[in-house]
């Protein structure tokens, strides 16, 4: 079995595979998950070679932790693998607190009983740490993200959350970096304005981003990628299929056929069908396609995908690693589908023998 390439954090604190396991998806977002399947899924992502995970208190409104620290305890993985939480929600009893408002209305089936409440100040982010800590069973948590500090996301109240993280929350993060409770911190977010003014107060090691540069999306080439690597922040890309048009193509359904969650624009559509016509002239699967191609830039850590099955994650290890034609990337740029200046994948820096 061919190994996972492994790339390091500009810090050189940690260096994670090129496809990491997201848990999201096995919370329950939208679809009920029990803990075998849970379990089934990543111990198939183990033996696939994938050793970076990310979860957050959101996933399941703490299911997801409590599950992913459980299957690293009993199958004695912890020593193998990089782990990645969130903070900037505080998880409360359900009968007793009103939930976050939320840009997109998950709806997480079969859920533990809180509700998430926003608090990026000390004592938050410090409390989200500590109850993350609990529900892993972790001594230490190696990349800390703060969860959906973004404008896009908050909207009006952008301004308050920032003011937390300014008055007391960059702080919090500094103390448990500084104490080795963590290794790296980061924002985990759907946008790259906000990453680069957090960036600006705060010294930032990595930031998982969410569905900004794909095959679809290239706006990161030109200002957001050259100043995260000038401040030596490693980007781990999610989202690399924009929510699913570019997993499930033109003919998906309407759950798949979704771009940044909503249904896909005609515009959207043409362009991926001639994205559709090149993959089929050199035989290359488009969500292969879509993986490899944000991989490829030298500015991304590592490609973060979720997964409810192991067939799931199966497809997923084969996105980022089956071979693709140099000419298959020359005809996408001679027909402008992607930028001229865009880096493309070397085929042999995807996976190494082991």
């Amino acid at each position: 079995m061919a190994a996972l390439q492994k790339k390091a954090l500009p810090n050189g604190c940690l260096s994670l595979t090129s496809l990491g396991l997201g848990t999201s998806p096995l919370g329950g977002c939208g679809v009920p998950v029990s803990f075998e399947t849970f379990e089934a899924v990543i111990l198939k992502a183990y033996e696939q070679g994938v050793r970076y995970f990310d979860v957050a208190p959101l996933y399941g409104l703490g299911k997801s932790e409590h599950f992913l620290g459980h299957v690293l305890r009993v199958h004695g993985l912890r020593a193998e693998v990089v782990v990645s939480t969130k903070a900037g929600r505080l998880l409360k009893p359900a009968s007793r607190s009103k939930r976050a408002e939320s840009l997109y209305g998950i709806n997480w089936i079969d859920p533990l009983p809180f509700v998430d409440e926003y608090d990026y100040s000390y004592d938050g982010i410090m409390r989200s740490f500590e109850d993350s800590q609990q529900r892993l069973g972790l001594d230490h948590i190696d990349i800390l993200f703060l969860h959906d500090v973004s404008g896009v996301w908050h909207q009006d109240k952008y301004p308050l959350y920032l003011g937390q993280l300014r008055n007391s929350g960059y702080r919090a993060c500094d103390e448990l970096r500084r104490s080795g409770a963590v290794k790296a911190i980061g924002l985990g977010v759907n946008e790259t304005a906000s990453v680069l003014e957090v960036a600006a107060e705060f010294d930032l090691d990595c930031s998982l981003v969410a569905g900004r540069y794909t095959l679809l999306n290239h706006a990161p080439l030109t200002d957001f990628f050259p100043e995260a690597q000038r401040r030596g922040i490693g980007i781990i890309a999610g989202g690399v299929y924009n929510s699913g048009i570019l997993a499930e193509g033109s003919r998906g359904n309407a759950l798949t056929r979704t771009y940044d969650y909503q249904a896909a624009p005609e515009a959207i559509v043409r362009r991926v069908k001639a994205l559709e016509a090149v993959c089929e002239r050199h035989a290359v699967v488009l969500a292969n396609a879509a993986s490899q191609f944000v991989y490829a830039h030298p500015a991304v850590t590592s490609v973060v995908q979720g997964a409810l099955t192991t067939a799931h994650v199966t497809q997923n290890v084969a996105s980022i690693s089956a071979p693709i034609p140099q000419a298959f990337w020359m005809d996408l740029k001679t027909e402008g589908l992607i930028p001229s200046e865009a880096p493309l994948p070397e085929q042999s820096s995807l996976a190494v023998s082991g």
